[in-house]
Formats: structure tokens, C-alpha cells, sequence
């Protein structure tokens, strides 16, 4: 039983051991974008007001995925041998000289380039055949990002005029 209530409160923290919900107070500051509400938070931090007592809370959000770049077979292909090369130099580093008995001069049992060429062509051939059985898979590469609507600087209700003195001190301290 305890063990059960133990699980059910780390549920309610994320990893930093913070709240997983909505912070209590009043918004102080609102702003269209992330970047002037971090510059609004640094401003009061820099006035001596408590960080810990300070959340910038999004609204509105809305997923945005940009397209980076067209896959193709060449795209592919290209991809595949730059990731086998590496693999050709870590398996020419490993095995060349294993198996050559103790000499003052020992030969490699092949060449960098040899291992070069068949890393890339290995790494060509598995990243064209991966991406020929994948079926229904789309033609291009994308980056998803969660973007907010607006965002607010939050702090608690009895902290809101000592966070208004914090951003005039801020400024003057940053002038």
C-alpha cells in the first residue's frame, strides 16, 4: 500500500521534481513570443526577485511541423555511405593489424581505403533496401514543434507588486 501511494506521487513530478500542473497566481506580463518573456523573467531575476517563484506558462498551442528537406533515393543513398565510411574506418582501426604477429614493421591486412570504400557500399545498400521496404512512408524530413499562442510570466498573487518593483530595479540595474 505504501509502496502504491509512493508511485502515485512521483506521477504527479516530472523528473526535475516539479508540478505537473498549472501554477497558482497572477500573470504580471503578457507577450506573443517565448523570447520576451525570458528577457521579461531575466529583467526581474536581475531586481532580486525569488526565480523560484516565477513560471512562464503558454497558451493557445499548436503543433507546427516545418518540412526540411525531400527524401529520395539519392538522399538516401548519400546518407547511407557517409554513415558506412565511419563504419569502414572503426572496423579498419580494429581488425587491420589484429591477426599480424608482433614484427617492427607489421602490414595491415587491408587498406584504409579499401575499408573506406566497402564501409560506404555497405551503408549505401542497407539504407537503400531499409528505405525500399518502408511502405507508406512519406517524401520528405520535418522538425515538429509545440509553438504557444502567448505566453504569460507567472508569479503568486501576494508577490505580484515585488515583482513589479523587481522589474524596475532590473532595469536600472541593467542600464
Amino acid at each position: 500500500m505504501a509502496r502504491l501511494w509512493q508511485t502515485s506521487q512521483m506521477a504527479k513530478k516530472n523528473i526535475r521534481g516539479l508540478q505537473g500542473s498549472i501554477p497558482n497566481g497572477s500573470a504580471v506580463s503578457e507577450f506573443n513570443d517565448y523570447q520576451g518573456a525570458v528577457a521579461y523573467v531575466e529583467r526581474i531575476i536581475l531586481g532580486d526577485f525569488p526565480a523560484t517563484s516565477i513560471a512562464i506558462v503558454g497558451t493557445n498551442l499548436t503543433s507546427v511541423e516545418r518540412v526540411r528537406a525531400r527524401i529520395s533515393y539519392g538522399r538516401v543513398a548519400a546518407s547511407g555511405a557517409a554513415a558506412g565510411v565511419w563504419l569502414g574506418l572503426l572496423i579498419f582501426i580494429l581488425f587491420a593489424y589484429s591477426s599480424t604477429p608482433a614484427t617492427e614493421n607489421p602490414e595491415p591486412l587491408f587498406s584504409l581505403g579499401s575499408a573506406l570504400l566497402v564501409g560506404a557500399g555497405v551503408g549505401m545498400l542497407f539504407q537503400v533496401i531499409r528505405f525500399s521496404l518502408a511502405k507508406g512512408k512519406r517524401g520528405f524530413a520535418s522538425a515538429s514543434q509545440i509553438v504557444a499562442g502567448k505566453y504569460e510570466v507567472v508569479v503568486p498573487s501576494e508577490l505580484v507588486n515585488e515583482a513589479s518593483a523587481a522589474y524596475v530595479k532590473g532595469g536600472e540595474e541593467k542600464a
